[in-house]
């Protein structure tokens, strides 16, 4: 497998100080699923009365994993619950073995922690099509629960990395009905990251209080704005899973699915998401698409999504070259709406084409200048109806074909 040597050039500077959501513990231990000598297995738990909601995978090829926990999601329990994630090996398109491994896990947890199998998670992420050594996993399993702390959320952060090249978390307090509310959570993800959802495994948790039906309502809707709208390579994985925890210590229960709770646990999705695309394999550029103006709002996506999926937009990025007519090309083949003579193009505050050609004011200096820097923005206004949406990607370089061309050697 290639080994990932150097720390993304969009990488932020280290992982963050995060709070502490009492009544969730953590802990990680090295197994040797498939890598030596780093953590791969994490376990997370979380106090009885918690809540959970889960986000997945729309893949046909879904891995065992994502069936068990999509199958568990929805059940009501004051037990708590238990989340063991492993890297390494995807556990997916594994037949019959994937769901054994799946059980066996399962089993080990509840019988460590004294949890029912149905308030197990788990999630596997990796090589696809290899069969889970889940001996390794079971066999830590009691080193992990008599390991779990408040404050190990970085070491379960580390033990979910697969290609990434740097743990990635954040988090907020925010006042609802003026006390405080915390929020934490954790993600990887690198390659293999388009929605429904990304190659992703995301791990959320709040001290707040919040009934099943709403949890899962809000993360829904959130996800569509987050998760559901990065791309790195336009691939959808096996094995997405973004679990969200809330284990009501606060005592701040929330009744709606707007305000400041929502609009606090939005950010930390968001900025999750921007991690991932940050750590895009091989990525140099970070990029924003903000399509305005179209038709509708399914239509902007549409367009923004073409747009950041587009290997030839992608491309002239890596390569810092202001080439615009990719950009009309992506739009006139994404199906959506579009009228050339009505389109405007701006990098950055860089006025590039508008009515049907490009702007009067317009030169390939300024351009290239612009795409220069390491996070860029294209804005696309359709000029034709409400509809606005904003997607996020990363530029696609030599690095990407040489982390995948080796991934498995």
């Amino acid at each position: 497998m290639a080994q990932i040597t150097e720390v993304s050039p969009l990488a932020p500077a280290g992982f963050p100080e995060l709070p502490i959501i009492q009544g969730v513990t953590f802990a990680a231990a090295e197994a040797g699923v498939k890598y030596q000598g780093r953590k791969d297995v994490t376990l997370i738990r979380l106090a009885a009365g918690s809540t959970v909601a889960g986000v997945f995978t729309k893949s046909a090829t879904r891995s065992a994993n994502v069936l068990d926990c999509q199958a568990k999601v929805g059940l009501e329990s004051d037990e708590g619950a238990a989340f063991i994630i492993n890297s390494g090996n995807s556990n997916a398109f594994t037949g019959r073995a994937g769901e054994g491994s799946v059980k066996a896990i399962c089993d080990s947890v509840a019988q460590a922690t004294g949890l029912s199998g149905n308030r197990v998670f788990t999630s596997s992420t990796g090589v696809i099509g290899e069969r889970l050594p889940h001996d390794r996993i079971t066999a830590k399993v009691s080193e992990l629960v008599d390991g779990l702390t408040a404050d190990a959320i970085e070491d379960a952060a580390h033990g979910i990395m697969t290609t990434d090249t740097y743990a990635k978390g954040t988090g907020t307090t925010v006042m609802v009905d003026g006390k405080p509310v915390k929020i934490a959570g954790i993600a990887k993800g690198s390659g293999m990251i388009a929605p429904d959802m990304a190659t992703m495994l995301v791990y959320v948790f709040t001290d707040a209080k919040v009934e099943r039906a709403l949890l899962q309502q809000i993360l829904s809707e959130l996800t569509d704005i987050t998760f559901n709208a990065i791309t790195v390579d336009s691939d959808t994985s096996t094995s997405d899973t973004l679990l969200l925890g809330a284990t009501g210590a606060s005592g701040v229960e929330i009744t709606e699915a707007t305000g400041a709770f929502a609009t606090a646990l939005h950010e930390v999705m968001r900025d999750l998401a921007h991690l991932v695309v940050r750590d895009g394999e091989g990525a140099s550029k970070f990029v924003e698409i903000n399509v305005t103006s179209a038709a509708s709002d399914a239509d902007a996506k549409t367009h923004a999504m073409a747009i950041a999926n587009s290997p030839l937009v992608k491309t002239a990025i890596a390569g810092e070259d202001p080439n615009w007519g990719r950009i009309v090309m992506a739009i006139g083949k994404s199906g959506a709406a579009a009228d050339r003579d009505l389109l405007t193009i701006h990098f950055g505050d860089v006025l590039v084409a508008e009515k049907g050609w490009v702007a009067e004011s317009y030169s390939e200096e300024a351009g290239a200048s612009y795409m220069q820097a390491q996070d860029l923005a294209i804005h696309v206004d359709l000029g034709i109806g409400e509809g606005r949406f904003t997607s996020w990607t990363c530029d696609l370089t030599h690095g990407y074909i040489t982390i995948n061309a080796d991934y498995r050697s």
